[in-house]
C-alpha cells in the first residue's frame, strides 16, 4: 500500500503505476500467503482491495481466484475461500474464536467478551499498551485472571525491552488510559515506564537538560487534532525525556526555564513519575531561550551535551538564518572553554524557524518520537552529522538498488 501510495502521489515523477511496477505488485500479491493478504486489508488510500482492481493480478489457484473476489466485495461460495478466510467469517458472524490475524480486523466484529479475552491473550506487549481502552470497552478486564493477567505481561521486564519501549511510549498509554482501565493495570504501566528507561540511550560525558516550562508547554504535544489530541502535554514530554536521561546518566544537569531560571532538586533514584511531578509543578511564564546558556556561562559550568527541549514558541524571536541570536552568542561564548560541546535542539512542535543553525556541533529535531533519543544518542557520540537525514539518503546506493530491481 505504501509503495502504490508514493508511485501514485505524483511526488516521484509519475502518478500512475505502469507495466513494471505493476508486475511487482502483481507478483507481491500472488506470493504473499493468505494470512499475510488478510492483515495486509486493513487501512485505506489506497486499500488492498483498491490494488486488487488496479493491478489485475491472475490468481495461480481457485482458492486465490475467491480471496481476489472476496477482497473487492464479489459475492463468493465461502467454501472456495481459504480456510483462514473462512474462520475469519464465522468469527464475524460470532459462530467461533477469531484467527490469529491483525487485531485491528477484529475491532468493529460484534465478539462476546469471551473471544476478546482470548484475542487479548494473543496480542503482543505493544498490541496490549495501545488498546486498553478497547479491552476495556468490551469487557475483557470483567473476564475472571484477565485484569491480573495483562498487569503482569505490562511490567514484564523482559517483554518491555524486547518491544523496545520506551518511555514517552508508555506514558502516552498511561495518560490516554479510561476510567474503564482498572487500576492494577494503570499500576503495572508505571512499573513498565521505569523498565523502559532501560531502553534509552545511555550518552556519555556530562550533559544538560533545558526544559522549557513556560505557558506554551502546556499544550498538546501532538497539537490540537480534532479525535486525535492526546491528553500529553508538551511539558510532561519535555519533563519526562530530562528525568530519563538523568536515570541514564547520574551526571546529567536538568535546568527548567521560562523567564527564569527554576532550581529544581532531582534524585536520579527517584521514580520517573516523582521527577516529572517536580519539573511540571515549575514555570508558566514567557520564553527566555538564551537564558539558560547565558546561566551556564555565568557560572563556568562544563558540558559535552546541551539539549534544549521547547516547543514551537521558543523560536519566535527568530531572526534570518543568517542573523546572530542570543542563544547562538551565548553558545559561541559557552565553545570558549567546551571546544567540542554539541548542541542539541529539540523543537517538540516544530515550524520553519530556529535559533540555532544547524552545522557539525548544532543538531535541530523537529518533533517527538521513539527514534528522537537514539538520534541523540549518535549525534553526542560523533556517529552522526547534524545533517543526519541527509546523511541516510547518502548511505544509499543506487547500483544496489537496480540489482534489486528497486
Amino acid at each position: 500500500r505504501n509503495f502504490v501510495q508514493i508511485l501514485r502521489s505524483g511526488v516521484v515523477g509519475r502518478k500512475s503505476l505502469g507495466s513494471r511496477p505493476k508486475r511487482l505488485v502483481q507478483q507481491w500479491l500472488n506470493a504473499a500467503s493468505d494470512q499475510t493478504l488478510l492483515n495486509a486489508s486493513v487501512g485505506q488510500h489506497p486499500s488492498l482491495a483498491d490494488i486488487v482492481k488496479m493491478v489485475h493480478p491472475r490468481p495461480l489457484d481457485p482458492a486465490r481466484e475467491a480471496f481476489y473476489g472476496w477482497l473487492i466485495g464479489r459475492r463468493v461460495e465461502e467454501a472456495k475461500l481459504p480456510e483462514i478466510v473462512q474462520a475469519f467469517e464465522r468469527a464475524k458472524r460470532g459462530e467461533a474464536e477469531p484467527p490469529r490475524l491483525d487485531f485491528r480486523l477484529m475491532t468493529g466484529l460484534p465478539l462476546p467478551t469471551a473471544h476478546w479475552a482470548a484475542l487479548a491473550r494473543e496480542m503482543s506487549w505493544t498490541a496490549t499498551r495501545m488498546n486498553l481502552n478497547t479491552l476495556a470497552r468490551h469487557g475483557v478486564f470483567d473476564e475472571p485472571g484477565m485484569t491480573e493477567w495483562i498487569a503482569s505481561r505490562l511490567r514484564d521486564a523482559e517483554q518491555v525491552k524486547r518491544a523496545r519501549a520506551f518511555p514517552y511510549q508508555v506514558l502516552v498509554a498511561y495518560r490516554m488510559a479510561g476510567t474503564g482501565v482498572p487500576m492494577a493495570v494503570k499500576e503495572a504501566l508505571q512499573d513498565a515506564l521505569e523498565i523502559a528507561t532501560d531502553n534509552v540511550p545511555a550518552i556519555a560525558g556530562r550533559i544538560v537538560v533545558c526544559v522549557d516550562v513556560s505557558g506554551s508547554m502546556a499544550s498538546p504535544v501532538t497539537g490540537y487534532r480534532q479525535g486525535a489530541t492526546t491528553k500529553v502535554s508538551c511539558r510532561e514530554t519535555a519533563a519526562l525525556m530530562a528525568v530519563s536521561l538523568l536515570r541514564r546518566n547520574p551526571m546529567t544537569y536538568v535546568l527548567p526555564f521560562d523567564t527564569a531560571l527554576h532550581r529544581v532538586e532531582l534524585n536520579p533514584r527517584d521514580s520517573l513519575a516523582t521527577n516529572v511531578g517536580k519539573l511540571m509543578r515549575q514555570g508558566g511564564g514567557g520564553t527566555a531561550l538564551s537564558l539558560p546558556l547565558a546561566s551556564l556561562n555565568a557560572e563556568g559550568i562544563l558540558a559535552d551535551l546541551v539539549i534544549y527541549v521547547s516547543d514551537n514558541e521558543s523560536w519566535k524571536d527568530t531572526g534570518s538564518a543568517h542573523a546572530s541570536t542570543a542563544t547562538m552568542r551565548e553558545w559561541a561564548r559557552f565553545k570558549v572553554k567546551n571546544p567540542n560541546a554539541r548542541l542539541v535542539c529539540v523543537d517538540l512542535q516544530p515550524y520553519a524557524t530556529t535559533q540555532a543553525t544547524e552545522r557539525e556541533d548544532i543538531l535541530n529535531v523537529g518533533g517527538f518520537g521513539e527514534g528522537v533519543m537514539e538520534i541523540i544518542a549518535c549525534f553526542a557520540a560523533g556517529e552522526r552529522s547534524a545533517a543526519y537525514w541527509v546523511d541516510e539518503i547518502n548511505r544509499i546506493d543506487l547500483r544496489d538498488c537496480a540489482k534489486e530491481g528497486i
